[in-house]
């Protein structure tokens, strides 16, 4: 045998090998109303296969799932795959006239899409209005050698715990009544547990999530904040906690009693039940980090864990929950994060060809022709100034792939212009394949009767470094000395603090048109967005063409 040859057929073994432990992981989500009772009122919502979370999709990299939607809603619907990369499925992101065109009333879409090089809790939601709110489930990812695969000891139990935000009222009402008015939706009548609100509300009959647990175990706590519009701390009474992920991310280990966790963020971590026997109250509540007073919802969602054989009518336990406009808490959890660096993960890119200022805000704005309930001002958000606005007549995807003209311009500015006004435009920036992008997230206000705000900022596609954070202007002499290059947080969602800045960096190594964006919902329709617009590579880093059943728009 050639020596050519003696090198393929190990790599050919080794190929098959890998095949043949990978799996089809393959689900239909039938999303339709369904009827429920919560906070003492009858609700029509829509939900995948009648369930509030919807279906858990778990499956170990390496697979490739496979999920058929079918819509027997009465509105549009796309469904994003949240943090998971897309490697050339970009078609399958799921991304409301970004990567796709929603899939129409009685119509049907296959999202397919393979797990490369990630594990760890992942989540899924509709990514078309307020649908979110009641469509929306986890998303785990196991290692491909099972629980050996941790970077912790394998724990006894593995919990999922969703937040959610309710609605009496039908969330698509929500939405067009924020529009009407300009001023962005209504605040929510409950936070939910796994979509429960828990007995803390003033309805007697409301539902209470309950989990038992046995004594001197460890279990990890999978955490996802599918909630709309809020960032919220979590505890447990008589418990703490150590992180050891997020966003499918592993993490150094961190100590905590409190989570603290924006919309669209996943925290693993870890949580020892070696309390006295009995019951113990899991809480969650608004973390308010407005620097001008608005109403929020100030409720407290509840759940219980219950050791075994603790009996029934056990008073449970509740834990102090801190102060709705607690930032020291808050900052402390999300700015003592640090990554854990194994052997073979992705290394911090040192050079950079693309460096960006991208700076953002709410501001007031004219209100609209159609904003009959508007009196005096609309909000506007905007991207350097650049209020994003939604092509109509094709993805943004579609009209990179099939070259259509005059859908999107690719001169989203690199830096805040010196402009007075946000203005309203679909604009990308263009990169070109394998390049490394750095964005300075700036947030700011143009508006002092709106002030300043966290704000979660999601980018589909990659994961990013999250290399240095900061309170004020950012100031490039003086922040190059807090940059960690050694062991930076890796996410998909971040929080930018209110009125300060935070530097991601990430390799554009897949091609596609990929959403960054505000992940409080209440700030997408008013243009906090923008796209990234990734160039084919070398072959085989090539998009390929749409599927046959890709949805085309209306």
């Amino acid at each position: 045998m050639d020596p050519a040859a003696a090198m393929i057929v190990p790599l050919v073994l080794a190929l098959c090998t890998a095949m043949a432990g990978a799996a089809v992981v393959e689900h239909t989500f039938n999303v339709g109303g369904m009827n429920i009772s919560q906070l003492c009122t009858n609700s029509t919502i829509y939900t995948a296969n009648q369930q509030l979370p919807g279906p858990t999709i778990e499956a170990s990299e390496g697979d490739t799932v496979v999920v058929h939607v079918v819509n027997d809603s009465p509105y549009p619907l796309s469904v994003h795959w949240h943090g998971i990369f897309q490697l050339l499925s970009g078609w399958a992101d799921g991304a409301h006239m970004i990567t796709d065109c929603p899939i129409q009333p009685s119509g049907n879409f296959t999202y397919q899409f393979n797990i490369t090089g990630q594990e760890g809790t992942l989540w899924w939601h509709a990514h078309s209005s307020l649908l979110r709110a009641t469509i929306y489930g986890a998303l785990i990812i196991k290692p491909r050698n099972g629980t050996a695969g941790y970077p912790f000891p394998a724990p006894y139990g593995e919990i999922p715990i969703i937040f959610g935000e309710w609605w009496n009222k039908n969330v698509n009402d929500v939405e067009i009544d924020a529009h009407l008015t300009g001023l962005g939706p209504a605040i929510s009548d409950a936070l939910t547990i796994n979509g429960m609100p828990g007995d803390q509300t003033p309805c007697q009959a409301a539902g209470v999530y309950e989990v038992e647990v046995a004594s001197n175990e460890t279990y990890l706590l999978r955490i996802i904040n599918a909630a709309v519009n809020v960032e919220l701390f979590f505890k447990v009474a008589g418990h703490n906690f150590t992180v050891v992920a997020v966003d499918a991310s592993y993490t150094d280990p961190y100590d905590t009693d409190v989570i603290v966790i924006a919309p669209g963020q996943t925290v693993d971590a870890l949580m020892n039940t070696s309390a006295p026997p009995g019951l113990y109250y899991m809480a969650a509540t608004v973390f308010e980090s407005k620097t001008v007073s608005f109403p929020f919802n100030n409720g407290t969602a509840t759940g219980i864990f219950k050791y075994e054989g603790a009996p029934n009518d056990t008073a449970a336990s509740m834990p102090a929950m801190p102060a709705h406009t607690d930032v020291v808490t808050a900052g402390t959890f999300y700015w003592s994060l640090t990554g854990l660096v194994r052997p073979g993960d992705p290394t911090v890119p040192t050079a950079v060809n693309h460096s960006m200022v991208v700076e953002f805000g709410m501001e007031q704005g004219p209100c609209a022709p159609d904003q009959t309930r508007c009196q005096g001002f609309a909000l506007v958000a905007s991207m350097n100034r650049r209020s994003f606005q939604f092509p109509k007549n094709a993805s943004l995807l579609e009209a990179m792939y099939d070259a259509l003209p005059g859908l999107y311009s690719q001169d989203f500015p690199a830096s805040p212009p010196p402009v007075p006004m946000a203005t309203k435009a679909t604009s990308v920036k263009n990169v070109t394949y394998n390049d490394v992008v750095e964005v300075v997230l700036q947030s700011t206000t143009y508006s002092r009767v709106l002030g300043t705000e966290n704000h979660p900022i999601h980018l589909h596609g990659f994961n990013f470094f999250v290399l240095a954070e900061g309170l004020g202007r950012f100031d490039p002499t003086t922040a190059g000395s807090m940059y960690n290059l050694v062991n930076p947080l890796v996410r998909n969602t971040v929080i930018v603090p209110g009125g300060g800045w935070t530097v991601i960096r990430f390799t554009a190594n897949n091609p596609g048109m990929w959403f960054m964006h505000c992940h409080l919902d209440a700030h997408l329709p008013l243009g906090l967005a923008m796209v990234f617009q990734v160039l084919d590579g070398p072959a085989p880093n090539l998009l390929p063409p749409p599927p046959v059943d890709y949805p085309i728009c209306y």
